[in-house]
């Protein structure tokens, strides 16, 4: 008979932790995610850092001057721009007195003419506008040249008196001379019927007028359906262009004014100046190349009604121009086709310092703090050799088959494991060296134990005849006392 030991229940594996690889991909998830805001953060803060917002004072004449209507709508494209840039507008009683205030280092932006006096600081950011010279003749009088103007009254039609110094400067005709006081602004609203009406006494009309605004004029095809003026050409146009500084030569293209009659009816040329938005020179190069940039990336934007700026073009970035760029907007005019990378390098710069220092920070947080480590195959041997210390005190099968179901039952566990990321490889080694040390333990406690029980059971059926005879030895002896 074999010796039975008490039965205890199977182990029950502990409980298995959760699936680690799940909790540390959203840790990993979640530190990318971080990664990125902060370093969009940090790029938009150093940004914002560099980039502060700046006032650039803007010194114009008055309100419903063009130049004043130009630097509002400069200040509304740069605030919807959401541009570092605002704009202070300061009303002058006229432009001149506008670019003394400039010239004073009071202002930061002006708007000048290329016949006023240019201020000695002053550096153009764009062309807005150019101005043409339009020498008009009465009926069908031409007009041979400039010379024939010194024995003529004429007319100046222009926005301000500061034309009359312009027109007998292109004229040779000195100040307080006799032919000087022949040049006479035309009365304000005066229109070319009644300057060139016998009776105003005029020979000859210059109208000064923005090119943009002379092509829209609708004045010029009505009267010349009446016969009433000619245009003339100014064949000086080049040799005035090389003598006075601020005077360009021009092209009058055929049919510029009229459609119908075709006026002229030929490319004339004339003479002309251009507005210059100007920027002072101190001003840094970063600030004048994003000026520049805005107002040519926003033309039509910055158009006044009348036409005034409808046609924008860069600065001169030639060495004889009359006004020199600003060394900013010539940087942008000669970089105009920089490629992606070269305008924003210095912002992925940042970024990608910013994305390696946050990431850095974040990869060691996990790795140290974090992480949910697997547990380690090695660490399973302990449990296995508890199992083996307890075979020697196994004396009975059912006993045994306990241990052998609970190492069984650790060697799924660790297959799981392995299986789902709770248990790393490391030590693995270990871990099959002790599993199979124990099984071959609890083979040869088994073994034993039914070798044994067999002999206890062979022992038992050996002394069971020698039992019965001498109960029959008794019963005889009985018997014959009986």
């Amino acid at each position: 008979m074999r010796t039975e030991g008490p039965t205890s229940s199977p182990t029950e594996p502990p409980p298995r932790r959760p699936k680690v690889i799940k909790t540390n991909q959203q840790q990993v998830f979640l530190y990318v995610v971080l990664t990125l805001l902060l370093s969009l953060a940090t790029v938009w803060g150093g940004r914002t850092l560099v980039h502060s917002s700046e006032t650039l004072t803007f010194a114009v004449g008055a309100p419903n001057s063009d130049e004043a209507l130009f630097a509002a709508k400069l200040a509304t494209v740069l605030k919807n721009n959401v541009s570092r840039f605002r704009i202070k507008v300061v009303n002058n009683a006229d432009n001149a007195k506008a670019l003394a205030q400039f010239d004073r280092k009071q202002a930061d932006l002006a708007i000048l003419r290329t016949d006023a006096k240019v201020p000695l600081r002053a550096r153009t950011v764009a062309i807005l506008e150019h101005d043409l010279v339009l020498l008009l003749g009465p009926g069908n009088k031409k007009i041979k040249s400039l010379a024939e103007l010194k024995k003529k009254k004429v007319a100046v039609v222009a926005e301000n008196e500061s034309a009359l110094a312009f027109v007998r400067s292109i004229l040779d005709i000195p100040d307080g001379s006799e032919a000087a006081a022949k040049i006479q602004m035309a009365p304000q609203g005066a229109t070319l019927d009644k300057l060139f009406a016998p009776a105003s006494g005029f020979g000859a009309v210059i109208a000064i007028v923005h090119a943009s605004r002379a092509i829209r004029d609708k004045a010029y095809e009505q009267l010349a359906k009446r016969g009433g003026f000619t245009l003339n050409a100014i064949d000086e146009a080049k040799a005035l262009a090389r003598r006075i500084p601020g005077i360009s030569s021009e092209t009058l293209t055929a049919g510029m004014l009229s459609a119908s009659p075709e006026i002229p009816d030929d490319d004339l040329d004339t003479i002309g100046l251009e507005w210059l938005l100007v920027a002072q020179s101190r001003m840094s190069p970063t600030t004048a190349g994003e000026l520049a940039r805005t107002v040519y990336e926003n033309k039509s934007a910055l158009g006044l009604d009348n036409g005034f700026a409808s046609r924008i073009e860069p600065a001169s970035v030639e060495k004889d121009a009359y006004v020199m760029a600003h060394q900013g907007a010539a940087d942008y005019i000669n970089d105009d086709t920089k490629s992606f990378m070269d305008k924003y390098s210095d912002l992925m710069y940042l970024g990608a310092a910013a994305l390696s220092v946050i990431g850095s920070i974040f990869a060691a947080i996990y790795a140290k703090i974090t992480r949910i480590a697997p547990e380690k195959a090695s660490e399973l041997s302990t449990a296995i050799l508890d199992v083996g210390e307890r075979i020697e005190h196994a004396h009975s099968l059912d006993q045994l088959e306990c241990l052998q179901d609970e190492l069984e039952g650790i060697l799924r566990g660790a297959v799981i494991g392995l299986r789902d990321g709770t248990i790393s490889t490391d030590g693995l080694d270990t871990f099959k060296l002790g599993y199979e040390f124990v099984r071959d333990e609890i083979g040869m406690r088994r073994d034993y134990l039914k070798r044994h029980a067999g002999e206890a059971e062979k022992a038992a059926r050996d002394a069971g005849p020698a039992q019965q005879d001498d109960s029959n030895v008794v019963v005889v002896k009985t018997a014959q006392s009986a």
